[in-house]
């Protein structure tokens, strides 16, 4: 079948997780015989079409914009009109298949010019980002979220967890939600074993120290603060043998500041950005990483570590705890709890039999709930299951 999908990031976009979502999943969704044409924004020198993988990636200009939600507005005027004009020129499309709200406009006004059942896949919430909505902006963006949850024939969510928020903040009857995991291509991660591994980790620790380490943005939700909280007692439990690498662009001079007052600035490397190659040797020669996220709808990062055969440490948030299995792929602590994120580090540092059987069964679990190609086939089934849902009724 031929499917319509706009998202807003898309490689070489990449802002979270939703361009590696869209750039993984239908690859292995053209395999199956679905022609994809996917709409994004126009990004650097990137071609404005060109054919990755097998996706069609169309990718859009936008006019000036004052702001981020002008942005927004200008972005969905040009995915609506060169949405309207491939399936006109293309056409006819089976489906329309929409990642979260920032592309709802353009995905609900195509699904009723043209009478084509929309998908959405939900990846958060507002709701569930700042544990309720607060704010004026936070509103508005909430209200987008119901208006495309509304319109969609079905939505697809990444957890349980998901599931169960979408039906409480944005009022969606459970028999329209599917549940399909994120997945994680673990061939792509490199391990490097051709390259001076010790040279390298001197770059961010001491021979003796072990690393633990954040990877992601540097927002609240992340608990980043809750790493740096917990790191005087694990350092005092390791005679002061860590050193503890935070990963990523974003503002960290709040943090910084923290690590500063802990008295622990000197065990603390704030590395910035670091590209995909280079934070594949970095995981090669790492000992722990720790998420310990306020909230996280599912926690593709694990999945990261998993690949990278790092052993994982996470919060007991939202979609963790079903994608990281307790003392069998990884260390789940209490969420907003240093003490219990202490532990959780202490047992991985300090019993290496037991950290190497943590890597082996998390990348054994991989292949077996969080494969593309498998994925693909339970987005496949929805796909199939709504065009016969729109074959038998009139608009």
């Amino acid at each position: 079948m031929k499917v319509l999908v706009l998202s807003w990031e898309f490689p070489p976009r990449i802002v979270g997780g939703i361009a590696r979502h869209v750039a993984e999943l239908y690859p292995e969704l053209v395999k199956l015989g679905h022609e994809i044409h996917l709409i994004t924004v126009e990004c650097g020198q990137a071609s404005m079409y060109e054919v990755v993988e097998g996706i069609h990636v169309h990718r859009v200009p936008v006019g000036h914009s004052n702001d981020f939600f002008h942005w927004v507005v200008n972005f969905n005027q040009s995915m609506g009109h060169h949405g309207g004009k491939l399936i006109q020129e293309e056409g006819p499309f089976d489906l329309i298949h929409a990642h979260d709200w920032l592309v709802g406009d353009a995905a609900i006004a195509l699904k009723h010019n043209f009478k084509i059942p929309l998908i959405a896949t939900i990846h958060a919430t507002e709701y569930g980002r700042y544990n309720g909505i607060h704010t004026d902006t936070q509103h508005y963006i909430s209200n987008k979220e119901n208006l495309l949850a509304y319109d969609a024939w079905r939505i697809i969510v990444c957890s349980d967890y998901m599931r169960q928020e979408v039906q409480r903040a944005l009022h969606s009857p459970g028999d329209k939600i599917d549940v399909i995991y994120n997945g994680i291509r673990a061939e792509k991660k490199k391990h490097h074993e051709d390259f001076h591994a010790l040279d390298f980790r001197r770059q961010f620790a001491e021979d003796g120290e072990k690393i633990v380490y954040y990877v992601g943005r540097m927002t609240y939700e992340k608990g980043v603060t809750l790493l740096l909280n917990a790191a005087p007692k694990v350092l005092w439990e390791m005679g002061g043998y860590v050193k503890f690498v935070i990963v990523g662009g974003g503002n960290t001079d709040h943090l910084k500041r923290q690590a500063w007052d802990l008295g622990i600035w000197h065990k603390c490397y704030f590395t910035g950005f670091l590209s995909d190659e280079y934070l594949d040797k970095f995981q090669t020669v790492a000992d722990c990483a720790v998420f310990p996220s306020l909230y996280e709808p599912f926690g593709i990062v694990a999945l990261e570590s998993f690949a990278s055969r790092v052993p994982v440490v996470v919060s007991n948030t939202g979609g963790f705890p079903e994608v990281v299995q307790h003392t069998k792929t990884g260390i789940v602590t209490w969420v907003n709890n240093p003490d219990s994120l202490a532990w959780g580090i202490l047992e991985v540092l300090k019993n290496p039999g037991y950290r190497q059987w943590l890597v082996d069964n998390a990348y054994e679990d991989l292949g077996q709930r969080f494969s593309w190609p498998k994925l693909a086939e339970q987005t496949d089934k929805v796909y199939h299951r709504v065009v016969q849902e729109r074959s038998q009724v009139g608009w």
